[in-house]
């Protein structure tokens, strides 16, 4: 390897500056041989932290809530091992859009160049098969080498940035400790993703489709993904615009707005909300994408000739494709069309409250129900709620949450026990919020080492395990009583204390009054884990993840 003049600066170091640049505090991973001189750079930077998790798989989930939350993260882990263990969590990611930086610590370049058989790898001498496994879940991938090392990371970070995807670097000792000068400056960025052309004929397609009618809107989650959440509430407050989400897009709009429907499922939504959006004179989608588990399994009945699909970087109108065409021009477009009309929507009529349902006893038995009534009615803007998939997910999808609170779930990749570690990231990506993790019990059994992160880092999160003895949602599914969705019954509550927490308050609840009390305590202990331990009946399901299911099981059965 040729060896430039040795200033103290590495290319290591350079690839750290640029994270920080982008907005990086907090380093996950995992350590490894291949990395760890690495590593001490990154403990040395003064604007970085290292995170270490239990496992890659978990230090890979964090990564991933921390870059929903912050627009950007990183995950370092160590060649073959390391990074095939995190390889699930940076396909959610991918799945998911969500961008995540990859650093893979690799052996010397001189090591692959001779071909040697050494640890961690396949014992052919290919130095390669990982880095062409990437591809497939990456948005760019780059081998760095020492001559072009600052201009790949460059490369590899701009596409992570704008692709809202992963990206994979793989970084060989000896290019670590490679001698380079810092960036001279900025990170550039894209520009120029909208046509001119493209939006004028946009805006005059759109004016002719809206004229004097009143508009609705449904949005999803790549309108969070790609930063246009102001540019959406601009357009939900340039008039009277029905409004709703997908579960996908749950939180991304203010749900205790007069002007929000609900939750948008197909057949699995509530009639109110499935009329108004099926029916909307004008529907804008914008942003969505729909999944099986997002759309009552593809029930979604959307007319193209009365909707306006805004995407990432093209738009739809009857049809007709404008493009390239970015999301927040074309929201921008709606927004003055309606400002400038002259004309003002009627107020929505108001809904007829429904009759306040009676309190339950609070010697009443807990069931879904109740549970996910009273955990809804506590929480406070002030929260980032992440609810794993199954019964936590569809329960609480279904319940309008407080203004500002912000919700995380991962309905398309659908990975269980996903949620646990990623409050940690969410946790140090927000760490003037205080994180709720939803989370049933088969869930919380793949990944509950990462337990002990919270205590490390002091965080003081509320853990809520819904215990329903095993895997309702499969049971939901299929099998009901097949052995193969049980699961050891595990003592909850001791789980803190044994996992390095000593100080967390853990308690068992099993009544409503219970849960109350549970989540008085929780609400005065912010300083303080709470885990409660919420004890339902294992066939107990919420009625939108029933409605799903049987579409799912019918879906499994075709030939």
């Amino acid at each position: 390897m040729t060896v430039a003049p040795d200033t103290g600066y590495t290319v290591g170091d350079y690839l750290l500056d640029r994270l920080v640049e982008l907005g990086v505090t907090d380093v996950f991973g995992v350590p490894g041989d291949y990395q760890l001189e690495f590593l001490d750079h990154v403990v040395a930077h003064p604007r970085l932290r290292w995170i270490g998790g239990a496992n890659e798989l978990n230090a890979g989930y964090a990564a991933d809530a921390y870059g929903r939350l912050r627009g950007m993260a990183a995950l370092v882990t160590t060649f073959g091992v390391g990074e095939l263990s995190a390889a699930n969590a940076v396909a959610g990611s991918y799945a998911e859009h969500v961008p995540v930086v990859h650093i893979v610590g690799a052996p010397s370049k001189d090591a692959q160049g001779a071909r040697r058989i050494v640890h961690h790898t396949l014992g052919d001498g290919d130095f390669d098969h990982f880095l062409r496994m990437s591809r497939e879940i990456t948005c760019a991938q780059a081998n760095l080498a020492p001559a072009t090392a600052t201009r790949e990371i460059d490369r590899v970070l701009s596409e992570v940035r704008e692709q809202k995807r992963p990206g994979y670097l793989l970084l060989a000792t000896d290019v670590a400790r490679f001698p380079v000068e810092p960036p001279a400056a900025p990170l550039p960025r894209y520009t120029g993703g909208t046509s001119p052309r493209a939006l004028a004929m946009f805006t005059d397609a759109a004016s002719r489709l809206i004229g004097d009618r009143r508009l609705t809107v449904l949005a999803d989650f790549l309108v969070h993904r790609l930063h246009c959440v102001d540019q959406l509430n601009a357009l939900l407050a340039a008039d009277t615009v029905p409004h709703a989400t997908l579960m996908w897009g749950k939180s991304l709009v203010d749900e205790r707005s007069p002007n929000f429907l609900g939750i948008y499922a197909g057949a699995a939504s509530a009639d109110p909300v499935r009329e108004a959006i099926e029916t909307a004179s004008v529907l804008v989608t914008a942003g969505v994408v729909f999944t099986d588990m997002v759309s009552g399994f593809f029930s979604q009945r959307i007319d193209p000739l009365r909707t306006i699909d805004v995407g990432a970087d093209q738009s739809t109108i009857g049809g007709r494709v404008y493009a390239p065409l970015d999301m927040s021009a074309a929201l921008d477009a709606l927004t003055a069309i309606l400002t400038s009309r002259g004309v003002t929507s009627d107020a929505l009529p108001v809904a007829t409250p429904p009759e306040p349902s009676p309190r339950p006893d609070r010697n009443a038995a807990l069931t879904q129900e109740s549970l996910w009534d009273g955990l809804s009615d506590a929480l406070t803007p002030n929260n980032v709620v992440l609810a794993d998939q199954g019964t936590s997910f569809y329960g609480m999808a279904a319940h309008r949450l407080a203004s500002g609170v912000t919700f995380i779930g991962q309905p398309l990749w659908g990975s269980i026990g996903y949620t646990l570690p990623a409050a940690v990231g969410a946790a140090l990506a927000e760490p003037d919020r205080r994180i709720v993790l939803l989370i049933g019990d088969g869930a919380a059994q793949l990944t509950i080492q990462e337990l002990g992160a919270f205590g490390r880092e002091g965080l003081a999160p509320v853990i809520v395990v819904v215990n329903n003895d095993g895997y309702t949602v499969e049971r939901a599914i299929h099998g009901p009583e097949q052995h193969y969705n049980d699961i050891a019954a595990w003592r909850w509550t001791e789980l803190p204390g044994v996992l390095g927490v000593a100080d967390a308050l853990a308690v068992r609840v099993t009544t409503v009054g219970e849960l109350a009390d549970a989540i008085e305590a929780a609400a005065q202990a912010q300083d303080r884990m709470v885990l409660i331990e919420a004890v339902v009946p294992r066939m107990d399901i919420p009625p939108l993840l029933i409605e799903l299911a049987q579409s799912a099981s019918a879906a499994n059965a075709v030939d």
